[in-house]
């Protein structure tokens, strides 16, 4: 017999274990089984590869152009054991965005790399709901096409961002998964990206990700920084967001809304 616990009350604010009951001195089996599952899907979230080419297909029908590349992290094992390489692009990546760049007339007010990071899950699911999104606030603004990047680290952007030459880089990276987050994307925003870039010069958004910040609060504060980053010429510590107050939504109680840093 499971035995009812007081805090019962207090579980349908939060996705945290709590008030999982007791059966003796042991778990019941629904909340164990339950944990074992998160569990793995945290596993597969982090040592999924990203399907560049579903992923390129979902873009392309969303109207974005895109470019692949790929980190210095030769597969999944290098790329967990290596940070350092997962922050440098391969030598035909390197050489395939400046040809690309190269052939361009214009430069790109900003790039969006849509990078795997610790959660392929995040960039398949999230990545094209949320940009398609931002794209219809920016307004007369030169759009890069979108950089799909595997085994990537944020500062990858850095990299893809220089070699594009543009004003601006966003990479929308898997974050690393919790036990109720293995979807969970990040956004990196970096302006006059280039190699050497500290992370006290991003602004970083959060949790996007339908339980936790919705897709249109995410769009409502990227938009806002982008365009205070080009009007500034600036972002990390030196720009807070002040973006006041989110579109109106029904709020989701199972997450916060972090500030961007």
């Amino acid at each position: 017999m499971t035995n009812a616990d007081p805090w019962d009350a207090l579980r349908r604010f939060t996705n945290a274990r709590i008030a999982l009951g007791r059966t003796g001195n042991s778990l019941p089996t629904a909340p164990l089984l339950a944990f074992q599952l998160a569990h793995a899907q945290a596993r597969d979230a982090v040592h999924e590869p990203l399907d560049t080419a579903a992923l390129a297909d979902a873009l392309h029908a969303a109207g974005f152009e895109t470019l692949d590349a790929a980190s210095a992290a030769p597969d999944r094992d290098h790329y967990l054991r290596r940070p350092d390489l997962g922050r440098d692009l391969d030598d035909d990546s390197a050489q395939r965005l400046a040809d690309y760049a190269a052939a361009q007339r214009d430069e790109p007010d900003v790039v969006f790399a849509a990078a795997d990071g610790l959660s392929a899950f995040a960039v398949q699911r999230h990545v094209v709901p949320l940009i398609t999104r931002v794209r219809a606030k920016l307004d007369g603004w030169r759009i890069a096409p979108v950089v799909m990047a595997k085994q990537a680290r944020v500062a990858l952007g850095d990299r893809i961002g220089e070699s594009l030459r543009a004003k601006l880089v966003v990479v929308l990276i898997g974050e690393r998964p919790g036990l109720s987050s293995p979807d969970s994307l990040g956004l990196y925003v970096t302006y006059a990206p280039r190699a050497g870039r500290s992370d006290a010069e991003r602004n970083c958004i959060s949790n996007v990700r339908p339980e936790g910040l919705s897709y249109d609060a995410a769009a409502f504060k990227l938009h806002w920084l982008l365009t205070e980053a080009l009007r500034r010429q600036l972002t990390g510590v030196g720009l807070k967001d002040h973006s006041g107050a989110l579109p109106d939504e029904r709020p989701h109680s199972s997450a916060l809304t972090p500030p961007a840093i």
